[in-house]
């Protein structure tokens, strides 16, 4: 395929992106090709190399870029006063904003076995990162006596394999919508951690 007529590499590039991260969900990272996405986004298999260097650097990146949205959006949000509150904003946040990229979260729990060493631990470091932030909200809550927990690090982990679950099984326009899955999940995290 010759390259279409007005493309541009900031047309191109995010569709390269988007296809991969596409096609990676569905079928899995080792099952696709170059030459698969290249014909998904509508360009020769070479022109991806233009993009970058080969698959598993594009699904790298595509790991990398969803865990640096992820922190920089959790930064944004206002935390309200005390750990109750901002536990809270946490759990709706989180599923929030993993609902919108479904794709994104499977590829970050079930591709990163994937990656070189060098790249696994580039994401691991982001996703701990993350998982701190939450650590730091269960740690405050129990300074505060606000939450009853034996162990944070176990907590967190809990909260996020519980509140990620999520995406599995939600589906827009389905029983619930997504702000009565919030507040239900809410109240589960509560009564969990004992506030």
């Amino acid at each position: 395929m010759a390259r279409k007529t007005g493309s541009h590499s900031d047309i191109t590039g995010p569709k390269i992106r988007a296809e991969a991260q596409r096609l990676f969900a569905r079928h899995g990272f080792a099952a696709v090709s170059m030459r698969q996405i290249a014909a998904a986004v509508g360009v020769q298999a070479g022109a991806l190399y233009l993009y970058t260097p080969d698959k598993e650097a594009l699904l790298f990146d595509l790991l990398r870029s969803h865990m640096e949205e992820l922190l920089a959006a959790w930064e944004a949000e206002p935390r309200g006063a005390g750990a109750r509150a901002a536990l809270e904003q946490f759990v709706r946040f989180h599923i929030r904003f993993n609902l919108t990229r479904a794709e994104a979260v499977f590829l970050s729990y079930m591709e990163l076995r994937n990656l070189s060493p060098e790249n696994f631990a580039v994401i691991e470091a982001l996703r701990k990162r993350y998982e701190t932030e939450l650590e730091a909200i269960l740690k405050a809550g129990q300074a505060e006596g606000a939450f009853l927990l034996p162990d944070t690090k176990l907590a967190t982990m809990a909260i996020i394999a519980m509140l990620t679950g999520v995406n599995t099984w939600f589906r827009e326009g389905g029983r619930l919508s997504r702000e009565t899955v919030e507040t239900i999940y809410w109240d589960m995290v509560r009564k969990a951690v004992g506030a």
